[in-house]
């Protein structure tokens, strides 16, 4: 087995960071009209949005990133690390169908909810069981754990949806632990001293 190569601390770093650095200048650039608890991030992406062209770029990256970082991961089982390249994919796609400006999309809806599965259970998918010397962040425990919080966490964002509670806490919360969740792998794969 072999460590993750240096680069991929820049392709997993940037995710969590870009993230909250362009939906905070995105809020501020659509003005007081815009709710962060009450409206989604993908309103902030939707045509004629003022960050439209902003939040497009951070998806492009992320999902580059994303699909970089799987491919990187050498470490991890190639289940887990297809499913994180595929919730690449859906970042990337996500660009091409965005939401409207006002109502849904069905088309945007599927793209999200497949990219918002891929990245909850990409976790316990790359988990290596029965390696008691893995990095810690692809043991199994760890990395159920960590799908169970993402999990339950997406949950609360459909759960917000239905309810029109407050679906922009809520899914800042789940896109912010699947960004950083790559990271914490890459960092457990780098320190990780092999037998």
């Amino acid at each position: 087995m072999r460590r993750a190569p240096w680069w991929s601390l820049l392709s997993s770093g940037c995710p969590p960071v870009l993230l909250v650095g362009s939906w905070t200048i995105a809020q501020v650039r659509q003005g007081p009209a815009y709710d962060p608890a009450k409206q989604t991030l993908s309103v902030l992406a939707s045509y004629g949005a003022s960050s439209y062209w902003l939040m497009t770029g951070t998806l492009l990256v992320l999902g580059l990133c994303y699909v970089a970082t799987a491919h990187a991961l050498r470490t991890a089982a190639p289940a887990g690390r297809m499913a994180l390249a595929g919730g690449g994919v859906c970042a990337l796609t996500l660009t091409l169908v965005p939401a409207p400006s006002t109502g849904g999309a069905l088309e945007h809806g599927a793209v999200a909810a497949v990219g918002l599965v891929l990245l909850a259970v990409w976790p316990p998918l790359a988990a290596l069981r029965g390696t008691e010397a893995a990095p810690w962040g692809l043991r199994f425990d760890v990395s159920l754990a960590a799908s169970a919080v993402m999990c339950a966490s997406a949950l609360w964002f459909l759960a917000e949806l239905q309810s029109a509670g407050v679906p922009g806490v809520a899914e800042r919360v789940v896109t912010f632990a699947q960004a950083l969740w790559p990271f914490l792998v890459v960092v457990s794969c780098r320190r990780w001293r092999m037998a």
